[in-house]
């Protein structure tokens, strides 16, 4: 992790880049198509032009071209009808839309104004006027007419993520994470927000660090903050002495002993792993994990009474935890309650998503179902766990044979030739 001024280049990847082909951009086209839809639908009929067939057929014909990607025949076209029709709005943003597409943006900006000064609330319009004060950089009229758009289409998700983006590239990114939270709600699931979206709150993480080692690089959450980075990059070591160093400066913050506990799990130290996890729950006997994982540890040493205690406590207060059942089944197995311990089992090998787990419950469901006599059970499910044992086997054969080919590949690639001193 590094420290101090860490900004990322927060020049903002613009999301139509990869969706360009033969035609438009994919959400663009969608754009295309309500222009058209606005442009055949909701012009005034009584426009000199929509009276005549000849501007009528053209229109039509520019707006098929746009469509198909055919770029210069409609900017031909919409300049034609706007020559016999100047005032038409909709033909200024189409023909607006057709020269942002071909990489002319201080052509596209013109004929967006014109849209504009003819219809101030033409949807789409300032939201593509910003999008190409955003293409020339300049970023402040490419915000102030998104900003536009979103107050007249509040609902409009593209305009609120473009307003993000702009955000981003302004350096903004406190304003970036308002404006593409409020896209996400309007359209979740959607790939370019929530790229965007994860920069921006990454963004302010980082910034909100950053600060805070600069204010105090003393704190307690400065050594939490570096050792959940040695955590998540699985430096256990590391993380187990910032997080003592953070209970030396807070001994009662509640978290701290639960997340060392969980590291010293994690580098095979046991017995300070439990002592970590009950102080915790000295300090805060609320804290599920802490109860949770200190009844996981009680079962891996064989004492079920107290690890299953403790694990139907936690799920008590918080029902669902990971590898709960495979767990609370090996607690039942060392109780001798088999019945109970393969309905355990039976729930983990139908729900839990980690492969190893469920291959393991497979073993523990056949050996109780061989204790309950039920030997067609018990068979089938040591079939499941040789089963998915044979296709992990599989798996690491498979990634060995890959790792092998890279590196006789990499050691067959001739060595770069020495420049000349």
């Amino acid at each position: 992790m590094v420290l101090g001024d860490h900004r990322w280049n927060r020049l903002a990847i613009h999301p139509l880049d990869k969706h360009r082909g033969n035609g438009l951009p994919a959400w663009c086209l969608a754009w295309h198509c309500g222009a058209m839809l606005i442009a055949l639908i909701l012009v005034d009929p009584v426009h000199s032009w929509a009276q005549l067939p000849e501007p009528a057929a053209t229109f039509a014909h520019a707006t098929q071209a746009m469509q198909e990607g055919h770029l210069d025949e409609a900017d031909a076209g919409f300049a034609a009808v706007l020559k016999q029709s100047p005032a038409f709005a909709e033909a200024h943003f189409n023909l607006g839309l057709v020269r942002q597409e071909q990489g002319r943006y201080e052509d596209a900006i013109a004929s967006f104004h014109k849209a504009l000064a003819l219809k101030p609330h033409l949807r789409g319009a300032s939201l593509f006027l910003g999008i190409s004060e955003f293409r020339v950089n300049r970023l402040e009229a490419a915000s102030a007419a998104i900003k536009k758009e979103t107050i007249s289409h509040p609902r409009d998700a593209n305009a609120w993520m473009w307003l993000g983006v702009v955000h981003l590239a302004l350096d903004h990114p406190e304003q970036a994470v308002e404006a593409l939270d409020k896209a996400d709600k309007l359209k979740p699931g959607d790939p370019d927000i929530l790229y965007h979206r994860g920069r921006a709150h990454l963004l302010v993480s980082k910034d909100s660090y950053a600060e805070m080692f600069k204010i105090d690089p003393e704190s307690w959450r400065v050594h939490r903050v570096l050792a959940q980075a040695n955590a998540e990059a699985e430096r256990h070591v590391e993380a187990i002495t910032e997080y003592e160093a953070a209970i030396r400066l807070a001994p009662t913050q509640p978290g701290l002993h639960e997340e060392l506990g969980t590291e010293y799990r994690n580098a095979n130290k046991i017995h300070e792993a439990e002592q970590a996890f009950e102080r915790e729950l000295e300090i805060d006997p609320n804290n599920v994990l802490a109860r949770y994982k200190l009844g996981a540890l009680a079962v891996e040493q064989g004492d079920g009474a107290k690890g299953k205690d403790l694990i139907e406590g936690a799920l008590r207060l918080k029902p669902g935890l990971v590898h709960s059942d495979y767990n609370l089944g090996r607690a039942e197995m060392l109780l001798g309650n088999d019945a109970a311990a393969a309905e355990d089992f039976l729930r983990a090998v139908k729900s839990d998503s980690d492969l190893e787990v469920v291959e393991q419950a497979w073993y523990q469901l056949g050996t109780v179902y061989r204790r309950l006599h039920r030997v067609d059970d018990a068979r089938n499910a040591m079939q499941m766990f040789q089963k998915l044992k044979d296709q992990e086997a599989e798996r690491s054969q498979m990634r060995l044979k890959k790792y092998q080919a890279q590196q006789s590949s990499d050691a067959q690639s001739p060595a770069p030739a020495e420049e000349p001193k």
